[in-house]
């Protein structure tokens, strides 16, 4: 593969034909602000807080958009980008809620984060503000579009990894908007086609969507992220449990091997039988009528007992095995030994086909 060699903020730098500046500056160390740039999606080159200075260009080209050539010099901190990304901060502060205090995404938030970094307080300009009904109709997702900065990325991610197509700008200029077709919103599927992922919320920079079951639970601070393996199928997709005072009280997306960041609404969403009160936590075995506690000894011997009296009085095919996705591969081979090679039947399945 052919290589460059280009120059940013005098650090030389040799990357593969074809890298955009903003990869070179990442590779080399070098901060670039991004809100619409994501490494999984398209590039639309949209927000334009990723301006450099290329000297030979027309204007300020975005970073993210603009391919590394041979002997290209590259500024990223002059005091013209400066001015022109504290501008759009400006821009994008002029119509943003001021309520990072009771925020969900307050220490988590690029637009929080770059307005600190860069110095930039609220009331360069004045003027109408957007007051959009927060959407709060579904049981996962809140969509609080005074918040978005139209950077597109949860069109993309729901277009180009999900393939739901089920949101798109929609108006224009300060009417613009994201949302599903005809105005209505994610909870009338009929129109958004949405199946309540919430790839979406993985992507956004800012508040503009949240998940519904962790609002008011804990600030981002206060979570320990712990990285784990969803239990719903054999997939092998991983997330984060969030973490708080030892119980979990959300999902979020991690960087997987498997799955990237994309998660489906049950991996998602489908933590709550963690902590749910009729979830069993010893065996239940039925006595005079009625489930009592039993050892794990007991258990197993009365299953055994019951499975060999079953197969020996109506033969093996009488009995069936269901499998789960919770369990370890090898658990579920084992099962299928003792399906197969044990009791002698074919009549095993497996919950992640429900």
């Amino acid at each position: 593969m052919s290589k460059v060699t280009l120059t940013i903020d005098g650090i030389q730098i040799t990357v593969p034909k074809g890298t955009t500046v903003l990869e070179a500056a990442q590779q080399a160390g070098i901060f670039i602000p991004t809100f619409c740039h994501d490494p999984e999606l398209s590039r639309p080159g949209a927000c334009r807080i990723c301006v450099v200075d290329i000297p030979g260009a027309r204007n300020m080209p975005a970073s993210c958009v603009t391919e590394a050539g041979e002997g290209m010099v590259v500024y990223t901190d002059t005091p013209a980008i400066i001015e022109a990304r504290k501008t759009n901060l400006e821009l994008l502060l002029a119509n943003h809620p001021e309520d990072c205090l009771t925020c969900h995404k307050n220490g988590n938030c690029r637009l929080q984060d770059y307005a600190y970094y860069y110095g930039v307080r609220p009331g360069a300009f004045t003027g109408e503000k957007h007051d959009y009904p927060i959407e709060d109709d579904n049981p996962f997702i809140v969509r609080d579009m005074n918040k978005c900065i139209l950077c597109s990325k949860c069109i993309r991610m729901c277009e180009e990894i999900q393939g739901n197509n089920a949101i798109d700008f929609s108006f224009r200029g300060f009417s613009a908007k994201v949302g599903p077709a005809m105005g209505t919103t994610l909870s009338d599927t009929e129109i958004s086609n949405c199946v309540f992922c919430g790839n979406c919320i993985a992507v956004c920079p800012v508040g503009a969507l949240t998940e519904k079951a962790m609002l008011g639970k804990a600030r981002q601070w206060e979570v320990e992220k712990v990285t784990t393996t969803c239990p719903y199928c054999g997939v092998g997709c991983q997330y984060d449990l969030n973490v708080k005072d030892g119980k979990v009280i959300g999902v979020t997306s991690t960087d997987g091997d498997v799955n990237g960041r994309a998660l489906c609404v049950k991996g998602r969403f489908g933590y709550g039988f963690i902590h749910h009160p009729d979830r069993l936590t010893t065996p239940l075995i039925k006595k005079d009528g009625a489930f009592v506690e039993a050892s794990w000894d007991e258990a197993i011997g009365l299953v055994a007992s019951k499975l060999g009296a079953a197969k020996d009085t109506y033969g093996p095919d009488a009995v069936a095995l269901l499998s789960s996705a919770r369990v370890t591969n090898e658990e579920n081979y084992l099962m299928n030994k003792l399906a197969r090679a044990v009791i002698g039947t074919n009549n095993i399945d497996h919950c992640a086909r429900l």
